[in-house]
């Protein structure tokens, strides 16, 4: 009788199985790819060697082997493969697995637990599985697309390796395609383009690559298609996109980036691959304007106002006619001389006021509307700038106990070129004043 939760197929199960069940490689040397993981001196690699494996989590975009490594690892080690899924899973079949995996242990035999979507389960799930992976009742190895910093217990983390895998590149996908071939015992019936826009379409899956394979196959072709006719019969796959998750911060980092870092074409492409993915325009007319206020600044303070136009034309004109104003401001962003002096200010200036706490203003600069506070001396010494021949009396306006200090600083680039002469002109003025 099967174990619970082992999805392992019977001998005896005829049942027709998808191109990527069969395909699935039967050793870890058989895998495509993930060389960083799985090569002689890999992480994987080292504790293979070593015959010392310890509990992992498999950080990658889906189709690139996470499942396969996992069950190829358990046969590798002579465990039990044991596989969940954290959306179909709930506490009490958790308890089922656990205790299966105690009498299997009893027996001599260790179990691998593989969870896929590891960071569905929630803090309380995730803190069951550590007494059992600590009295090695399970070697945990679990797979997760987002980010495991974020999704996942410090005390899970703490005790697991967290390994990266990554998107499978064109030449991976060549391999798993020929791989396909030669299991099938025929071409595929494209031409040369046709073959490489197929690959392309998987964008690094290797799963969505081998059901377009199969799909490609069951099709009655006289002759090869081309790219042409591939693209009637096929849709390219969606992007991995989750507006809500990794790949979100992940583009939106990009972008950002892109345009602190003066280059327009990699700014207009990141932007395109999030409009692509479904991205509100909102939130990039939001993040763009933002951009200007942080890497621009006074530098141009044109920017902003560049921003803000091609945000209110978006709301005007909406999509996709729109989305080109947005795309305009991006690359005046991405050319304008950039400076985050006055961010670094407003940084250091709001640690300072929170810092000094609740230090009085100085008794020059206070208002005096009653007689007491006059007796109290507010507003005496004070020195109307207006009335000075240069129209600036050189007063200090910090805190008597603070002094004075300088957030800001100027860099000699675009309009700040000028606001850097304006502020050692009248720091020159100050110290002059305070002099005589």
């Amino acid at each position: 009788m099967a174990d619970l939760f082992d999805n392992t197929p019977s001998p005896a199960d005829n049942t027709p199985r998808p191109l990527a069940d069969r395909l699935r490689p039967q050793t870890l040397a058989e895998v495509i790819g993930q060389e960083q993981v799985l090569g002689p001196e890999s992480p994987l690699g080292v504790m293979l060697a070593a015959g010392s494996l310890g509990s992992i989590v498999f950080w990658g975009p889906p189709g690139v082997g996470k499942t396969t490594i996992a069950r190829l690892l358990a046969d590798a080690t002579d465990l039990h493969f044991v596989q969940i899924s954290a959306i179909f899973t709930g506490v009490p079949e958790l308890r089922k697995v656990f205790e299966a995996a105690k009498l299997r242990r009893q027996q001599g035999h260790g179990t691998l637990l593989f969870v896929d979507e590891i960071h569905r389960f929630n803090k309380a799930q995730q803190d069951g599985f550590l007494p059992h992976m600590e009295d090695g009742t399970i070697l945990l190895v679990g797979a997760t697309t987002e980010n495991p910093s974020f999704e996942l217990n410090r005390a899970l983390l703490s005790r697991s390796q967290v390994l990266v895998l990554e998107r499978l590149s064109v030449d991976d996908l060549e391999k798993l395609a020929t791989r396909a071939e030669t299991m099938l015992d025929r071409k595929l019936p494209l031409d040369e383009g046709a073959r490489h826009a197929l690959i392309d379409m998987a964008d690094g899956d290797g799963r969505a690559l081998l059901n377009l394979i199969e799909q490609v196959m069951s099709w009655k072709i006289a002759t090869p298609l081309g790219t042409d006719g591939l693209k009637t019969r096929l849709m390219k796959r969606a992007a991995q996109y989750d507006k809500s998750g990794d790949g979100h911060y992940n583009l939106i980092s990009a972008l950002h980036k892109s345009v602190r870092g003066s280059d327009p074409d990699a700014a207009l492409y990141w932007f395109a691959r999030m409009l692509d993915a479904g991205e509100d325009p909102r939130f990039l007319a939001r993040r763009i304007t933002r951009m200007a206020v942080e890497d621009i600044g006074l530098a141009d303070p044109q920017a902003q106002a560049v921003c803000l136009d091609s945000w209110n034309t978006y709301e005007r004109l909406g999509s996709p006619e729109g989305e080109l104003a947005l795309a305009q401001a991006l690359i005046y962003l991405a050319l304008a001389p950039k400076s985050n002096a006055a961010y670094v200010a407003y940084k250091a200036a709001r640690r300072a006021a929170k810092d000094t706490g609740s230090l009085m203003p100085p008794k020059h600069i206070l208002n005096a509307p009653t007689r007491l506070m006059k007796d109290q001396g507010y507003g005496t010494g004070y020195a109307y700038d207006h009335d000075a021949e240069d129209g600036f009396s050189g007063q200090d306006y910090f805190p008597e106990d603070m002094g004075r200090t300088r957030f800001y600083d100027p860099v000699d680039r675009g309009f700040e070129r000028d606001m850097r002469k304006r502020v050692d002109y009248f720091a020159r003025l100050r110290k002059q004043r305070t002099t005589d």
